[in-house]
């Protein structure tokens, strides 16, 4: 079961990053081949479109245990200007057996994320993390609001998790002219009082 997971991603990987190519489209062959599949689209009566899918040099591919549609809905709800551009689930194999994996891609802030739902195998750790470079303390207020409720968790120094347990960096843009400022006294202020902060105060900070 673990080596159809894995394939199914490989192959969903693979036709996700091919939008540009001229070649005819026969990923659905590929995949028919492997596990019969659905495809759910915002309109299912409709084949799925190329014109839709990653094109981007490289994407962010995350992997969760459920429900990918559930996820990408919770990332749109706090990227505003998001959009779903894709969400395909794979029904049960030859065997009978459901598969249970779904995948997403979504576009936030600019920048297209896979989301691959297929069981409790990995998880997310501190290892990776992405950085929010926010214009004001009133737009780090609000994406650190946003994800550490509902179950995320505040850290250190701008650090914090949402509610799936990926780590984020919400970090004034301003925050950096501090910690790299030519005078001593305003690059160690800001370094010092840093380490006592979990929510980035610029207030604090200068």
């Amino acid at each position: 079961m673990n080596k159809l997971i894995f394939l199914a991603a490989t192959i969903f990987c693979l036709t996700t990053s091919c939008s540009n190519s001229n070649q005819p489209d026969n990923s659905d062959n590929a995949i028919n081949q492997i596990v019969p599949i659905a495809i759910r689209t915002k309109d299912s009566s409709k084949s799925f479109k190329n014109k839709n899918m990653i094109t981007q040099k490289i994407t962010p591919y995350l992997w969760v245990e459920k429900d990918a549609k559930a996820v990408a809905d919770y990332y749109l709800s706090i990227f505003k200007d998001g959009k779903l551009k894709d969400f395909r689930k794979f029904d049960s194999d030859e065997s009978g057996n459901d598969a249970g994996i779904e995948t997403a891609v979504i576009e936030i802030a600019g920048t297209e994320f896979s989301i691959l739902a297929a069981g409790p195998l990995f998880k997310f750790n501190e290892a990776v993390s992405f950085v929010i470079n926010t214009k004001d303390q009133a737009e780090t207020d609000y994406y650190w609001e946003a994800l550490t409720k509902n179950g995320g968790e505040e850290g250190s120094c701008g650090w914090c998790k949402d509610k799936y347990g990926l780590s984020w960096q919400v970090v004034p843009t301003e925050y950096f002219e501090l910690i790299h400022s030519n005078d001593p006294i305003v690059r160690d202020k800001a370094m010092k009082n840093t380490l006592k902060q979990k929510k980035l105060i610029l207030s604090e900070l200068k």
